[in-house]
């Protein structure tokens, strides 16, 4: 089961999560305004948001963190089948362990964190542990991100727009400012379902963006092609 992007490919078989419009979206969205050497990505998956960043940023590393061990497995295989496998590392570990042994700091750390926190939950462990706040709680989320954190860095994730505000008081209790947010609808009159984050040290007057993804089914609005287009194949 692959997913084919026009430089790279990413395997998912083994994959909890698969491929979806979320990390695609994260990943083509954040800024690289400061011209990152060193980008931190939590709980990586298939690794997409690593690859995204390696084909847009001039990094020399870019560093992941996968807890499972299957994820963890491909993670590594996607990393060593792209272009760009000499500036790729995922580490085995949880946030918390990795936290715990690892001492440096990033210029760019990103996430697609778990976020299910009041639905039910499947009988698959390793579905719910991508899906569920449980093993890795916003708080550790945003401790995490102010501790590897450069002083000019940015701290970028995706969540549901229902968790957006909760998520904004956590990081500015550890010292964190939302610097740019960017509210998703699927369609013109579809809610907000997802909000993309900025964060950074500095208090700054927060930049509110809109991106609608459809105008109809298939048909997508220019906005969304622009950002997207230099990873999907039929944009």
């Amino acid at each position: 089961m692959e997913f084919k992007f026009k430089q790279f490919t990413v395997q998912q078989d083994r994959c909890a999560m698969k491929i979806g419009t979320d990390g695609v979206l994260l990943g083509a969205w954040v800024s690289l305004e400061n011209n990152p050497e060193s980008i931190l990505d939590i709980g990586a998956g298939t690794g997409i948001l690593s690859l995204q960043l390696a084909q847009r940023s001039f990094a020399k590393t870019i560093e992941a963190v996968e807890i499972d061990d299957d994820a963890f497995e491909q993670c590594v295989e996607n990393f060593e089948a792209s272009p760009w496998g000499d500036r790729l590392f995922c580490f085995h570990a949880s946030a918390q362990e990795f936290t715990e042994e690892i001492e440096a700091e990033f210029d760019l750390i990103i996430a697609n964190p778990p976020f299910y926190s009041d639905d039910y939950k499947t009988n698959s462990e390793s579905r719910n542990q991508a899906r569920f706040t449980d093993s890795l709680p916003f708080r550790d989320l945003a401790i995490m991100a102010f501790q590897f954190l450069s002083e000019d860095g940015i701290f970028a994730l995706i969540l549901p727009r229902k968790e957006e505000e909760n998520f904004i008081t956590i990081a500015s209790e550890v010292g964190l400012s939302p610097k740019r947010i960017c509210r998703v609808k699927g369609n013109t009159t579809s809610e907000v379902k997802r909000s993309l984050l900025e964060f950074s040290f500095y208090e700054v007057e927060t930049i509110y963006e809109e991106l609608i993804i459809e105008i109809s089914r298939h048909n997508y609005t220019k906005e969304y092609q622009d950002l997207v287009k230099d990873f999907y194949l039929k944009m």
